[in-house]
């Protein structure tokens, strides 16, 4: 076991990534909150199938637009097991449109959810991790933070945010004990990427270094070892998982 009992808080846990985080921290010895907003019944599996595996997980209503949500969902956390001690800001929303066609609501509403929702659950994490002087928080973001993307200005936008947010709140806080890493994917084979054109996909697939396209679990990997002792002198950091593919964009 790579953990012992510590407990993990994932936002937007339900599926794709966030499931694979939740899986793989809990395969690893986390307890695991699987925050979901909508999915209820993906989230539940999600704990099923960890707890079948001899895990220790449960599931938790989580919006990060809204502040209430997030201060419930961490009350239900600590209320089960103590202060959420892992924090994985992995929830996010796209609206994609070039940015002359784009409309107001679809910029505030991605950079609401993918910037303003992480600075909402850090805040309320640092309650509990202040007082340990003991945390980690794992920040999602995107390759499309430092390279940019057609239609994705306010995506990218949140993204490249969340990374600055990163590197800051690893200086105010690492006195504190208290790690902030970021992981920025490339290309990730999920149920979301499985609905888009065949040919488009498989163009982008090979662009990567590694001519394919990543797989869930394989960024679930590196943030576990970002939460783990493992990373203990690392932080401020965006570790990228890609297979190569800015490299050639």
């Amino acid at each position: 076991m790579i953990f012992s009992g510590e407990v993990a808080l994932i936002t937007g846990g339900s599926r794709g990534i966030g499931a694979a985080i939740a899986q793989e921290l809990a395969r690893t010895g986390a307890r695991v909150a699987v925050g979901y907003r909508r999915r209820h019944e993906a989230a539940e599996r999600v704990v099923s199938e960890i707890i079948q595996d001899g895990g220790d997980a449960l599931s938790i209503e989580l919006d990060v637009s809204s502040s209430d949500s997030v201060d419930a969902a961490f009350s239900q956390v600590e209320d089960a097991w103590g202060p959420v001690e892992i924090l994985i800001n992995n929830a996010g929303l796209t609206q994609d449109h070039l940015l002359l066609r784009m409309p107001s609501s679809g910029w505030s509403e991605v950079l609401d959810v993918n910037l303003t929702g992480p600075y909402r659950t850090i805040q309320r994490s640092l309650r509990g991790m202040l007082r340990a002087r003991f945390g980690v928080i794992v920040n999602i973001s995107s390759v499309v933070a430092q390279r940019g993307n057609p239609g994705q200005a306010n995506y990218s936008a949140a993204k490249a945010g969340l990374e600055a947010l990163t590197r800051t709140l690893s200086l105010e806080l690492g006195s504190r004990g208290i790690r902030v890493n970021a992981v920025a994917p490339g290309f990730i084979e999920t149920d979301m990427t499985e609905a888009m054109a065949g040919d488009w996909k498989d163009e982008i697939s090979n662009r990567a270094a590694l001519g394919r396209a990543g797989r869930s679990g394989e960024v679930a990997r590196a943030v576990r070892f970002l939460a783990s002792a493992d990373a203990s002198y690392i932080t401020g950091i965006t570790l990228v998982v890609d297979g190569g593919l800015s490299l050639g964009l």
